[in-house]
């Protein structure tokens, strides 16, 4: 099982209306599997601040998070997704050299 797929079944928790887990790796110059953009769209973010769904996700995750180098959330309620419909594009990586 590849590590996006480990990252989808335990975002499967959430109860995601909508769910998307992209590997970015190779956007970034540390290896495979290390870079991952989630856009998670669910009923329990309603209520909750950005923070607050981040941190809901990286429990769900748990000892997951230690097992790869980045994640991009993009955590939306499903009134919230309805008005948007796309995550925003991630930005190149900052850190190392670009290969």
């Amino acid at each position: 099982m590849t590590m996006q797929q480990r990252i989808e079944a335990a975002l499967g928790a959430l109860q995601p209306e909508h769910l998307q887990v992209l590997d970015e790796s190779h956007m970034h110059s540390r290896g495979l599997e290390t870079h991952f953009k989630a856009v998670l769209v669910s009923e329990q973010f309603a209520g909750l601040n950005s923070v607050k769904r981040h941190q809901k996700v990286y429990a769900t995750l748990g000892e997951l998070m230690g097992q790869f180098h980045a994640l991009a959330l993009h955590t939306y309620t499903p009134e919230e997704w309805s008005k948007i419909g796309v995550a925003p594009a991630s930005p190149t990586c900052a850190g190392g050299s670009q290969h």
